[in-house]
């Protein structure tokens, strides 16, 4: 299909209308049922949950903690609790790749003073001491390898950088996964995140309160709107109506393969004024929302048990929803996707970000590989050759991506179709003692 040119630029309105009405069929199409790579694949897929489980549950447990090799996590990063539940993760994926039992310092967390395990439970039964026969700070796998204690730094501060960062995944699950899943590096992450917020019982009696209370029933849009803190830092403002386009959009979509007896949106935001204008706005629409979450999310509030029970239901609710709209440069907005990920076979195509893509916070390289030519359409864009290394810094959500050719160390747009994403693999160590713990009567 040729390139039309139009007013001295260069566009693809053929191949934009083609590729935007296949997107639809697709999506149709996998909506409908069509699943029968996750039917076939169903075994391999537990058996790979069922490794990854004991060999989280042989790390986190063992015999003798006064001989475990340990890695230290203080949870008090300075940052929200999206942040904080990341640094965890990060913590967690490298104690995993370095054969080591993570020790989670979480007492004084400014969340709740008593700790991690007044809301979640612990991350181990067996082993909860720092304590070692030698200590040290993080200098690299090799280095510390006689160092029975290590402390970690905050992702910003790691040198060297290992390979278990984010966004790779262990390369014997690799094959599978990318057959299985539309984004593994995300399943992968969301791993880890499902292990780390088990519920207490408490909390999961108030989870199950507030779904009855709410009125809390599918079908149902999850719409997660920032407005306090990132706005004008990390986040440009966004105005309700941008996220009710894509709302309605897949109103739409589900209409096609459903009844839809309420359009239901479940509202999570900092801004207590946004409910009532929602509802003004929308008037037909069943907008779900706790109000008294919104308050606590709010700058002067933010760091109490309340505003930790206040988002953490916020993302229970919106990683249950049928389809997520939000901006991915929030971390509750990504926590929601991830969790999502262990709810569904493969949940990696319901969202809707109004700005980046999903990125976890001190991940190695996002790279692409180019799959077709390229050759410029106006001064911002770039060639691109099959093969070209592609280093991603965002998607524009017009058809387009930005990111720096590796090769040619030129940096532009690019059309999104025209790459493929190059998938990180790491070879994570084995654990044949892990898979004796399920095997237990």
């Amino acid at each position: 299909m040729r390139e039309t040119a139009i007013d001295g630029g260069t566009i693809f309105r053929p191949v934009c209308f083609v590729f935007f009405h296949l997107a639809k069929i697709i999506q149709t199409l996998y909506y409908s049922g069509v699943r029968a790579k996750f039917i076939i694949s169903s075994y391999d897929w537990r058996k790979s949950l069922q490794s990854s489980l004991s060999t989280d549950l042989y790390l986190q447990n063992p015999q003798d903690c006064s001989k475990a090799r340990k890695l230290v996590c203080n949870i008090n990063k300075g940052c929200g609790y999206g942040c904080q539940l990341h640094h965890v993760v990060y913590c967690f994926m490298i104690a995993y790749g370095t054969q080591r039992t993570i020790i989670l310092e979480s007492q004084n967390w400014r969340y709740a003073t008593g700790g991690w395990e007044t809301v979640f439970k612990p991350v181990s039964e067996t082993c909860t001491d720092r304590t070692g026969a030698s200590t040290g700070h993080w200098s690299g796998e090799a280095n510390d390898q006689d160092v029975q204690v290590i402390e970690l730094p905050i992702v910003d501060s790691l040198h060297p950088r290992p390979p278990y960062l984010p966004l790779a995944i262990p390369e014997d699950l690799a094959d599978r996964l990318q057959r299985l899943h539309g984004d593994p590096p995300v399943w992968w992450v969301s791993q880890f995140v499902k292990y780390l917020i088990r519920p207490q019982a408490w909390l999961l009696k108030e989870m199950q309160e507030a779904t009855s209370k709410l009125g809390f029933k599918h079908p149902i849009i999850g719409v997660h709107v920032r407005r306090t803190d990132k706005v004008g830092t990390e986040a440009a403002f966004h105005p309700i109506e941008e996220y009710m386009v894509h709302v309605e959009d897949h109103y739409k979509s589900l209409a096609q393969r459903m009844h839809v007896d309420k359009k239901r949106v479940y509202l999570a935001t900092d801004d207590p004024s946004l409910l009532q204008e929602a509802k003004s706005k929308y008037p037909d629409y069943e907008f779900i929302s706790d109000n008294s979450i919104s308050w606590s999310a709010g700058l002067h509030n933010r760091y109490t048990e309340n505003s930790l029970r206040g988002v953490i239901l916020d993302i229970h609710f919106l990683s249950r929803t049928n389809f997520l709209v939000c901006t991915f440069s929030s971390q509750v907005c990504r926590v929601a996707y991830e969790i999502m990920q262990t709810l569904h076979p493969d949940a990696s195509s319901f969202f809707y970000s109004l700005d980046d893509i999903y990125y976890f916070g001190g991940q190695n390289a996002h790279n692409q590989i180019a799959i077709y030519p390229h050759q410029p359409r106006n001064s911002d864009d770039i060639p691109l050759e099959p093969g070209d290394l592609i280093g991603v810094a965002g998607n524009h959500w017009d058809g387009n991506s930005k990111g720096i050719n590796r090769k040619t160390g030129r940096t532009g747009l690019y059309p999104s179709y025209k790459v493929k994403e190059k998938i990180e693999t790491v070879k994570y160590p084995i654990y044949p003692e892990a898979d004796k713990l399920l095997k237990k009567p």
